[in-house]
């Protein structure tokens, strides 16, 4: 019976785009998405709390919880700004996409896209 294996490639993983992604900047991603999850949770919130008035439970447990994102990301931004060694400009962007509702996923892409994100897996 004969197999046939898949030679890696010889550009590496970086040629396909899936660069291997060192712990900060995995926690950087996770944290955008939850910084990104949490204030929509909070937008939900607001709109039964001043629009349909049905309740004010949403902006009780997503505004805490979006607090306790919105800082992690922050922290995390900053770690990662200074470890992957992010221009002042790149870093400013990233802290600023925490403001704008679900801008940290569009800014968590473009830096994994240009390769801001890629280090050292080990990093």
């Amino acid at each position: 019976m004969e197999t046939t294996t898949t030679a890696p490639s010889a550009a590496g993983p970086e040629a396909d785009g899936r660069a291997p992604l060192s712990r900060t900047a995995r926690a950087f991603v996770a944290l955008a998405v939850v910084e990104a999850v949490t204030w929509a949770g909070l937008l939900v919130g607001m709109l039964l709390k001043y629009v349909t008035e049905t309740t004010e439970a949403g902006v009780w447990l997503f505004g805490r919880l979006h607090g306790a994102a919105f800082l992690a990301y922050v922290a995390v931004t900053l770690v990662a700004a200074v470890r992957l060694r992010w221009s002042p400009w790149t870093a400013l962007l990233a802290l600023a996409a925490a403001v704008p509702p679900l801008a940290t996923i569009l800014v968590e892409r473009r830096l994994r896209r240009t390769g801001r994100l890629a280090g050292r897996a080990g990093a």
